[in-house]
């Protein structure tokens, strides 16, 4: 089964998007095709996206799911009245907010995304900036600035975790690859040791270690069942040696990873 879906802002549409796809996850046996509209802000351009929602369900044959965070009501207005099911989240939840706090909401356009707000925007990109220039075991000199070191074999989910914690939360992360020879000698590298209490271990399924290695480097001693299976063997019993958390990637999207690193390290969001 297929679904066209709709995400509709008047500001970058990230809210709808993450709110829209949040819900989506729970129906994983219907495809949807995702469409995301934004900076509609004019009665002209909500006119427009009505006509693409319509279009889009009389080629399915089914109407089409839309989600927004629309502010204007007369904008608001004229997508309610598509063939779209219309899921409205500002309507949805503004008005209970407004009767629980007694107070009237700004209703202000891009008002989740005004960077409250300059000080919380450059806090994520100096953590963004932070990991990029820490990634695979580079900067090893600047671990003390660190909130976390991520550690684990190599193509186990480091560094997309690395910048979604940065990205998401303002949270200064490393990530170390460990080597076959780091894994042979069984120890830490020094700049590691040095800073234990920081590290957070990821681990993986040897199968499926061995499928994303394989669509890099096909055929190759570092792509094959048996290293994928011995290295993560040993980096499981440096975990365990070492007493340093770890998790699974395997089977984990990344947002689900993140927040499980941060609920187990006992890390606050940095802004």
């Amino acid at each position: 089964m297929k679904r066209t879906v709709f995400f509709i802002s008047d500001s970058t549409g990230i809210t709808a998007e993450a709110l829209g796809s949040s819900l989506l996850s729970q129906f994983e046996d219907i495809e949807f095709e995702r469409i995301a509209l934004r900076f509609i802000k004019t009665p002209e351009q909500a006119e427009e996206v009505v006509r693409r929602i319509n279009e889009a369900g009389a080629k399915d044959g089914q109407r089409p799911i839309v989600f927004d965070t629309i502010v204007r009501p007369e904008v608001r207005e004229i997508i309610a009245h598509s063939d779209g099911f219309v899921i409205d989240f500002l309507k949805s939840f503004i008005g209970k907010l407004e009767e629980e706090l007694q107070a009237q909401s700004t209703l202000s356009v891009g008002r989740s995304h005004t960077i409250d707000e300059q000080g919380r925007y450059f806090s994520r990109i100096d953590a963004v900036n932070y990991a990029l220039s820490h990634d695979d075991g580079v900067g090893t000199e600047g671990y003390g600035r660190s909130d976390l070191i991520l550690v684990g074999v190599s193509r186990c989910g480091k560094t997309p975790t690395s910048l979604y914690l940065a990205l998401q939360f303002g949270v200064k992360v490393a990530n170390y690859p460990f080597t076959p020879e780091d894994l042979e000698s069984m120890r830490l590298h020094p700049a590691l040791k040095r800073h234990k209490s920081r590290l957070f271990g990821l681990t993986i399924d040897p199968e499926r270690l061995h499928e994303i290695r394989s669509e890099r480097r096909a055929g190759s001693q570092y792509a094959s069942r048996r290293q994928c299976q011995l290295e993560v063997r040993d980096v499981e019993a440096l975990y365990r040696r070492e007493g340093i958390p770890h998790i699974s990637t395997t089977r984990r999207s990344v947002e689900e990873i993140a927040a499980t690193i941060m609920t187990e390290a006992g890390i606050q969001q940095r802004n």
